[in-house]
C-alpha cells in the first residue's frame, strides 16, 4: 500500500489506495472542529475523475459537524481561494493533487483569508485527524451551490492589469489547460484580454493529455503547436491551474522559473515592495529584487511557507520558481490566471517578443532532478551531499528545509517533496557544462545511499 502523504501543502495519496473516501470524510470532520460552530467552508475540486467520490465523503465529513457548505463545481485552486474571501466563508477545500500523476487526488485546506493553512494550523489538523477526536454537533450543515467562481475570479484578476492595453495588442495565444480546472476560466480571461486563443486539452473532464505537470518534457506538442501558429505566446496550466509555464514565440519552452521572474519585474517596475520566495527559485529572483533596491524573504518550499513571509514581512508580491505567482491584490494563493495577465501587460508595455523579455532577464543555468526515495533514506543521502560540498570555505550552508549549499557561482538545493514519495534535487549554475556535472554528482550520491537500502 502507498503512504498517504499529509504536509504543509494538503493531503496527497492515490485514490483507492493510500486515499479513500474514509480518510476524506474523517479530514472533512477533523477540519470542522477547527471551526466555529455553524461556520461556512467553500468547497471546489478539480477535474479528476476520482474527485466526485471524495467530495461526497468530505460533504459528508463536514455536514455531520455542523458545517454549511458553498460547492462551487469544478475550480481551480486560486478560483475557490477568491471565493472564500468574496462569500466571507470561514474556510475552504479544494479536492485537487495539483500536478500529481492522473492516480492522485488530494485535499488542500484554506484559511478564511483565503490562503494555505498556515504550518501551526497544519500541523494540528493531522493532530485532530489522527486522534480520531471529532466531538458531535447539535445539528447538521446543509449545502448550497455557486456558480460564479470563473466570473468572480477573473474580474478580480482584470482589475490588476490594464485590460484595453492587452487588448489593443490582439496577442495570439496558445494555451494547454490539460483538460483541468482552469479549462473555463482561463477562457473567458484570455477573451476578456482580447487574445486569438488556441486552447488545447480544454474540457474539463480529468482526461489528462500527457503527464500534469507543466514541465519541458511534457509539453512537446504545445511547442510545436506555438510555433505552427505563429504565436505571441504560449501557456500551460497545471490541472488545478495554480502554476504556469511559458513558451515563447518561436516555440521553444521557457521554463516554469521564467513565470515568477517575468511577473515580479514586471510587478517592481510599477510598485515597490518586499518579496517572498523559496529556497528552490532562481537567483534571478535575487538579481530582479536587487536592482529593484526592495527586500527578498527566502522560505522552505510550500506556497504556505511562502505566503507566512509574505504576511509577516508585507510583502507585495511573492511566490514559487515550480510556475506559481502570487499576488496578494487578487489572493494568497499561486494563480496561473495572475501569471497569464502580468506575463501579457508586460508584452504588451514594451512591445517587445517572449524571448526579447527573457533576454533583459539574469540568466542562469538550472538542472531540476528527481528520484523516488523512501523517507527515512534522506538523511543520509543529505549528509553525503554536504559532506562532499561544504568542504569549501565559501560554502553557504542551510538545513532549513532539506540540504542548500550556496557556492559562489553555483547552489545545489536536495530535499523530499512536500507531494510525492520523491527526493528533488535542484542545482543552478552561470554555465551549462559546470552545472550539469554537478547536477550528475549530487544525483551520484543520492542512488549510492539507495543502493544500500
Amino acid at each position: 500500500m502507498s503512504k498517504l502523504i499529509i504536509s504543509v501543502s494538503g493531503v496527497r495519496g492515490i485514490f483507492g489506495d493510500s486515499l479513500t473516501p474514509q480518510i476524506a470524510k474523517q479530514f472533512g470532520e477533523a477540519f470542522a472542529t477547527t471551526l466555529p460552530a455553524g461556520a461556512t467552508v467553500v468547497l471546489g475540486r478539480d477535474s479528476r475523475p476520482s474527485g466526485q467520490s471524495l467530495q461526497d465523503a468530505v460533504i459528508e465529513g463536514l455536514i455531520s459537524r455542523g458545517i454549511n457548505i458553498i460547492d462551487i463545481g469544478i475550480a481551480t485552486t486560486p478560483g475557490t481561494a477568491v471565493m472564500v474571501k468574496h462569500l466571507s466563508a470561514d474556510g475552504g477545500i479544494v479536492i485537487t493533487a495539483s500536478h500529481n500523476p492522473p492516480a492522485y487526488n488530494g485535499l488542500k485546506f484554506l484559511s478564511s483569508e483565503g490562503r494555505s493553512l498556515p504550518a501551526d494550523r497544519a500541523k494540528k489538523l493531522k493532530e485532530i485527524w489522527e486522534s480520531c477526536n471529532f466531538p458531535p454537533a447539535k445539528t447538521s450543515g446543509q449545502v448550497s451551490t455557486n456558480n460564479d467562481v470563473h466570473k468572480v475570479h477573473t474580474e478580480s484578476v482584470l482589475k490588476i492589469v490594464d485590460a484595453d492595453a492587452i487588448a489593443r495588442k490582439n496577442f495570439k495565444v496558445v494555451l494547454d489547460s490539460i483538460n483541468g480546472a482552469g479549462c473555463q476560466g482561463s477562457a473567458i480571461l484570455l477573451n476578456q484580454l482580447g487574445c486569438q486563443l488556441v486552447h488545447i486539452n480544454n474540457k474539463p473532464d480529468g482526461q489528462f493529455a500527457h503527464e500534469p505537470e507543466p514541465i519541458e518534457k511534457n509539453l512537446t506538442h504545445l511547442c510545436h503547436l506555438v510555433k505552427q501558429e505563429k504565436a505571441d505566446i504560449g501557456f500551460a496550466q497545471d490541472p488545478d491551474a495554480d502554476r504556469l509555464a511559458v513558451v515563447d514565440q518561436e516555440g521553444r519552452f521557457v521554463g516554469e522559473e521564467y513565470t515568477l521572474a517575468l511577473a515580479l519585474a514586471f510587478v517592481l517596475k510599477k510598485h515597490k515592495g518586499p518579496v517572498a520566495t523559496n529556497l528552490s527559485a532562481s537567483r534571478m529572483i535575487d538579481d530582479i529584487t536587487s536592482s529593484a533596491g526592495v527586500e527578498l524573504f527566502r522560505t522552505p518550499v510550500g506556497e504556505a511557507n511562502v505566503v507566512d513571509a509574505m504576511v509577516k514581512h508585507n510583502c507585495i508580491f511573492g511566490g514559487e520558481g515550480n510556475g506559481g505567482v502570487i499576488d496578494p491584490r487578487v489572493v494568497l494563493v499561486r494563480d496561473s490566471f495572475v501569471a497569464i495577465a502580468l506575463i501579457l501587460n508586460y508584452l504588451a508595455e514594451t512591445d517587445l517578443t517572449v524571448s526579447q523579455l527573457i533576454n533583459t532577464l539574469p540568466r542562469y543555468v538550472m538542472h531540476k532532478d528527481k528520484l523516488p526515495c523512501p523517507r527515512e533514506v534522506i538523511p543520509e543521502i543529505l549528509q553525503n551531499v554536504k559532506g562532499k560540498l561544504a568542504s569549501s570555505q565559501q560554502a553557504k550552508i542551510s538545513e532549513e528545509d532539506g540540504l542548500r549549499v550556496d557556492l559562489p557561482d553555483c547552489w545545489v538545493h536536495i530535499r523530499p517533496s512536500n507531494t510525492e514519495p520523491i527526493i528533488r534535487i535542484i542545482v543552478e549554475g552561470k554555465d551549462e557544462t559546470s552545472t550539469r556535472q554537478l547536477a550528475q554528482q549530487v544525483r551520484q550520491i543520492a542512488e549510492d545511499v539507495l543502493k544500500k537500502q
